[in-house]
């Protein structure tokens, strides 16, 4: 889920949250890893058993992401209720601030062992260099089934961001994997050395003239924190696959009606199928990027001439960008031993 601002034609649908990864299914695997304690895991070396099975993983995480059809509770909340927001110290979170809730959501605001553990499980995957953004840590819910979790940009500096996890959800390891590496995915390519945070638009998160004047200065992608830089991985993505779609994708972008906007958008899925590694890519760029990078990560190397293929082999082309994915694999296969 990436929060970001949306250019709308008569901005009734403008807000500050734009996009954001649902849950795309929780079938319960045969074997379900346990996360627990993910941290001192990855002090072990890998066994050749481990290395063996890693394939076997991430397949299981790749058709679980692509599956669709989890369970969703029927008393889905229309918003996402916060329980409570840690701050980020490297690898460690402390400080919580809670939030005022109900009584039944008590327990889980005060589960400060489930929160850590998933807080461990995210920087165990991902190294500590690459997510010094990260300055905030929120645990909330909007109901088992919606949104598992997002990242957004801090409230006091555009330049650190939140992530932001529903504890509803995050049961299935194989289902937050995937999530996780995706919503690092947004902050890998809309981090402020990629996208400059545009402070006209920060300071002014509610005037729409501002970010449609951001927007028109702007001489790359503006995929709403800022204008990207010409060289950066979002302005790269967008010109090699974007350009040509993006004029039908903005028309049905502008489209006020919920229910009609997911229509089209539906149909616009179906008549570029072949361009989007999942249904959930069509959202946006920033989504079709996203996704394109978690099946970087986690699949194999596509060999297919399909745009989706491309998309993924997109990533293949920065030196820097495969030698993390070797990284992020490496601490997935000390995680997940089977």
């Amino acid at each position: 889920m990436l929060r970001l601002k949306t250019l709308l034609a008569s901005f009734a649908l403008l807000v500050s949250t734009l996009a954001c990864t649902t849950l795309l299914g929780t079938p319960q695997p045969e074997s379900n890893p346990s996360i627990d304690n993910p941290g001192s895991e990855i002090t072990v070396e890998p066994t050749i058993e481990t290395l063996l099975s890693c394939p076997v993983i991430t397949d299981r995480i790749i058709s679980v992401a692509t599956s669709g059809g989890g369970q969703v509770d029927e008393d889905l909340l229309d918003q996402e209720i916060y329980l409570v927001t840690y701050t980020v110290s490297g690898n460690e979170v402390g400080d919580p601030v809670y939030e005022s809730i109900s009584s039944d959501l008590q327990d889980e605001q005060q589960d400060t062992s489930m929160h850590k553990q998933v807080w461990d499980y995210f920087t165990a995957l991902i190294p500590e260099e690459r997510r010094g953004m990260v300055a905030e840590y929120s645990i909330f819910t909007d109901g088992r089934g919606g949104s598992l979790a997002a990242v957004v940009q801090t409230f006091s500096d555009p330049d650190l961001w939140a992530l932001e996890v529903d504890f509803a959800d995050t049961t299935d390891p194989f289902d937050l994997t995937f999530t996780l590496v995706h919503e690092f995915g947004h902050l890998l390519t809309l981090g402020p050395d990629q996208v400059p945070p545009s402070l006209a638009v920060f300071n002014n998160p509610d005037d729409d003239n501002i970010y449609l004047e951001e927007v028109s200065a702007c001489p790359q992608y503006f995929p709403g924190e800022g204008c990207a830089n010409p060289d950066s991985y979002i302005n790269a993505f967008y010109g090699q696959f974007w350009v040509d779609i993006h004029d039908e994708w903005n028309a049905i972008n502008l489209e006020e009606d919920e229910d009609v906007y997911y229509e089209r958008l539906d149909r616009f899925y179906e008549k570029y199928k072949d361009q989007f590694v999942t249904d959930y890519a069509a959202t946006n760029p920033e989504e079709d990027m996203a996704e394109s990078w978690a099946f970087f990560v986690l699949g194999p190397q596509p060999f297919d001439d399909t745009v989706a293929g491309q998309k993924v082999l997109f990533f293949h082309q920065y030196p820097e960008l495969v030698e993390l994915r070797a990284r992020i694999l490496d601490n997935l296969c000390r995680i997940f031993p089977e």
